[in-house]
């Protein structure tokens, strides 16, 4: 049995030292500091949770949109899209890709800017 703590729990250790005993003893620019590398902690803590589901659900709808061979590999799919969209066969017309884009948008920005006032609340 593996009994050891998990990446996120080593991460979430880690972010909450951080954020409940250094932090609140450091001043000036150990402080900016330490909120960055809290803030990029809590990025990956968030690329851990969010990222594989997220990536999952977009190679579906790209595989889809795309009619393209379920073996592609996401950046072999995005490849392909962006082509498709230089070459002009696909456009915001094509049905699915604006929704494609826009929920593939508000993923990313689920793990960047959790906060941004644009994201819909859940």
């Amino acid at each position: 049995m593996h009994d050891a703590p998990s990446q996120k729990e080593m991460i979430a250790a880690v972010k909450a030292f951080i954020d409940d005993t250094a932090m609140p003893n450091l001043k000036g620019h150990a402080a900016f500091h330490a909120r960055v590398a809290s803030n990029v902690l809590a990025t990956v803590l968030r690329e851990l949770e969010i990222r594989p589901l997220a990536e999952n659900d977009e190679r579906e709808r790209l595989s889809s949109l795309l009619n393209a061979d379920q073996n592609m590999t996401i950046s072999e799919l995005n490849l392909k899209l962006c082509e498709l969209l230089r070459q002009g066969e696909l456009g915001l017309d094509t049905p699915g890709l604006l929704e494609h884009l826009k929920t593939t948008t508000i993923a990313q920005l689920s793990i960047d800017q959790p906060n941004y006032s644009g994201l819909p609340s859940d």
